[in-house]
């Protein structure tokens, strides 16, 4: 295992300041240390490349969630089923998960900026298509295109974190993330709600291509390389393909990277059913929905924070991580009695308080199994971020379609696989990864 906290992380950023021979160098961010003015410049662009990485982690949840509200709209003006327009929400899954299998090894060669830019740019065209799509069947091409271009800010922002942290500095940090990245899925389904006011569907995919040109600039200018040239991978498809299997071969690391990916699987299974749950089933307006939504994704961002301000280094990642996943099988466990009929007929609300529980709960699963994952290898983090990245998507695609597979009229479906996702990680977890026998 890496050392840990703040000495290793102070070791890292000296490490990509300098040049070895002990002559002071700018930054990552391109600061020159050593007055008083440069060290306040420091962390203002300290700040500024933390809410850089915010917004890429911020740009799956944009991409999806503004999105959501307009799935029955789509339905109808597409005239396809259901099922068939969760696809597109499939479809772009789809593409996250397997552009990170590509976007991590090229961040390990060619360092961060350059793949990030690439895909950046692909993004916007392929957004920018969607607007225009006649078709579901387009749709969903196009949104594929939409997620395999996405992917290169989700892998490079956590490699980014990893470049630069270590221990629970890096659990810290990806708390903060989740506090800017967290903000999106808030104003996501708002800012869809509000669109469908004014305008249809397409609109939603204009806005998100303002969004993603406004992005690209913002990283083209203030995001800065943090893999120096000499930490860079030289071998091509073979030798990235021969370290992902390394990582694989890491029991611990798969543990944690099935077990976050399993939590994100029913995190999305609520993402994928929440639109037809709530409007169809319980007969909400899509500002209603909306504003369920960002309650949801507050409690999220709020648990958050209690991890990495007050848990993270009083506590074990592990404990804070057990707890977690322990709540989100009792919560998912809950919605399948109220969804079932257990209990007789309930209604919006103590299924929308089981879904803020089993959201909340995601503020410690998440980041402390992507810390704990990546604590385990500095040597390939661009890989390391792809294999995880890839677990969670392709198995959040695989469960977004199940969510729907009993219709429109019940709920029973997504509380089915949010339980067998939770049990799943929980096992792999106590399975794998077996914290009794660390210390963390």
């Amino acid at each position: 295992m890496p050392e840990s906290g703040a000495s290793r992380a102070q070791q890292e950023r000296t490490h990509i300041s300098t040049t070895g021979t002990g002559a002071e160098e700018p930054t990552a961010t391109g600061t020159p240390p050593g007055n008083p003015a440069a060290t306040d410049a420091a962390r203002r662009t300290g700040l500024l490349v933390t809410l850089v990485l915010g917004g890429l982690t911020a740009l799956p949840p944009l991409s999806m969630d503004m999105y959501l509200p307009a799935l029955p709209a789509v339905t109808e003006s597409l005239q396809a089923p259901a099922a068939t327009v969760q696809l597109t929400l499939t479809a772009c899954l789809t593409g996250m998960a397997l552009g990170q299998v590509v976007v991590g090894p090229m961040s390990d060669r060619w360092g961060r900026r350059r793949p990030l830019l690439l895909g950046m740019i692909i993004y916007v065209v392929a957004t920018a298509i969607c607007v225009f799509a006649p078709t579901t069947e387009l749709l969903i091409g196009f949104r594929l295109l939409q997620g395999l271009a996405g992917a290169a800010g989700i892998v490079i922002a956590r490699a980014v974190v990893r470049d630069m942290y270590d221990g629970v500095e890096m659990a810290r940090f990806f708390s903060t993330l989740m506090l800017i990245s967290g903000v999106a899925p808030i104003i996501a389904p708002l800012i869809g709600g509000q669109v469908l006011r004014f305008t249809d569907w397409r609109g939603i995919f204009a806005v998100l291509t303002v969004v993603g040109v406004v992005l690209t600039l913002v990283v083209w200018k203030w995001l800065h390389e943090t893999l120096p040239p000499q930490d860079r991978h030289t071998g091509g498809i073979g030798d990235a393909l021969r370290t992902m299997r390394g990582l694989l071969t890491d029991r611990v690391f798969t543990g944690y990277m099935i077990a976050g990916s399993l939590a994100f699987a029913a995190l999305f299974s609520y993402v994928s059913a929440s639109p037809f749950v709530v409007q169809e089933i319980y007969g909400a307006s899509p500002q209603t929905f909306s504003l369920l939504f960002g309650i949801n994704s507050v409690g999220l961002i709020v648990v958050g924070q209690i991890n990495g301000r007050m848990l993270v280094g009083r506590i074990s990642l592990d404990k804070a991580l057990a707890f977690g996943l322990s709540v989100i099988v009792l919560a998912a466990a809950a919605l399948l009695l109220m969804t079932s009929g257990v209990f007789g007929h309930v209604g919006l609300v103590p299924v929308a308080a089981g879904l803020f529980v089993l959201m909340s709960a995601m503020g410690l699963a998440m980041p402390n199994t992507n810390a704990q994952a990546l604590m385990r290898t500095k040597h390939a983090a661009g890989s390391a971020s792809a294999l995880l990245g890839t677990s969670s998507f392709l198995i959040g695609a695989v469960a977004s379609p199940l969510v729907g597979i009993a219709g429109e009229g019940t709920a029973v479906p997504m509380a089915v696989v949010q339980l067998v996702c939770a049990v799943g990680a929980m096992a792999c977890f106590l399975g794998l990864c077996r914290p009794w026998q660390r210390v963390s």
